[in-house]
């Protein structure tokens, strides 16, 4: 089974533009890469410009496709309206966004301060809306159809213990994801999310088990299929949902985990077993 082929027609996205929340790293920079394979224009935004212009040169010389790398921190809805309308001007319009800029923290709820909750939050939540909120406007009032695209998780509808500022937070996106998709179809505007599994990110799962625990932790151990995902099944997929293919598909969210989720609800509920004495290495190490 080849899991790292890309499964659409090469000019399956040719003329598009794309938006990309996160886009330079990680996830965001595996689907960006194939919306560029399959001829979209890439419009990728973070809050580190150094980071996102060196990604934007290698993915052009990896593709041929055009990128712009755009800072922003989508907790700002100022800066949202600027990014739109910078790659407005720049690509002449925008066919599709994909919501994807996340923060999360691994820690028992009580070590949480207030401010550790609102960040996670505040990127999560009130970044999606944010930019939502943004793009959707100026779709509707220019008459233009377009596509959203937000990423969500299982636990945004089991919950979870140890990550609940996420678990939040991805919730409420879902509920967005699913209003939006019945109040905006008017418009011509559709919108679903993709709920990955275990996919992983060099930087993201060092942050969050660090050290030995990725292994004693390791995500694949609760997937029936036995293994993590390919970043090329979460490009493939989320290039589906991005094209004309699925213009029927509406208000859906498609789960990505291998049958994670089903064999036990709850990603981090395995965290029972960390003592308080690994928490407190964990927070030490977070602070350097």
């Amino acid at each position: 089974m080849k899991y790292t082929e890309g499964m659409l027609k090469e000019d399956a996205l040719k003329g598009k533009t794309i938006v990309i929340t996160g886009g330079g790293t990680g996830l965001g920079r595996s689907m960006g890469k194939y919306f560029l394979e399959l001829g979209a224009n890439l419009v990728i935004t973070s809050r580190k410009l150094d980071v996102l212009k060196e990604s934007a040169k290698e993915l052009e010389e990896e593709t041929g496709g055009k990128v712009l790398p755009l800072s922003c921190d989508v907790r700002e809805y100022e800066q949202v309206e600027k990014v739109i309308n910078d790659a407005t001007d720049h690509f002449g319009k925008i066919d599709g966004f994909l919501n994807n800029a996340a923060g999360n923290f691994i820690s028992p709820t009580e070590r949480l301060s207030h401010r550790a909750f609102d960040t996670v939050v505040d990127i999560v939540l009130r970044g999606t809306y944010n930019c939502t909120l943004a793009m959707g406007k100026k779709w509707i009032d220019d008459e233009n159809p377009g596509v959203f695209l937000n990423i969500v998780t299982t636990y945004a509808w089991t919950g979870t213990g140890y990550t609940v500022p996420s678990a939040c937070a991805k919730a409420g996106v879902l509920a967005l994801t699913r209003s939006l998709a019945v109040e905006w179809a008017k418009y011509n505007i559709r919108t679903n999310a993709i709920a990955p599994g275990p996919f992983p990110t060099k930087g993201a799962w060092e942050r969050l088990l660090p050290g030995d625990l990725a292994e004693k932790f390791s995500m694949k151990n609760k997937v029936p299929v036995g293994r993590h995902g390919e970043h090329q099944e979460l490009a493939n997929l989320a290039a589906y949902l991005m094209s004309d293919y699925s213009a029927y598909v509406n208000g859906d969210v498609i789960t990505i985990d291998g049958g994670e989720w089903l064999k036990g609800a709850g990603q981090f509920n395995m965290l029972e077993e960390v003592t308080p004495e690994m928490w407190d290495m964990l927070e030490q190490m977070r602070k350097k």
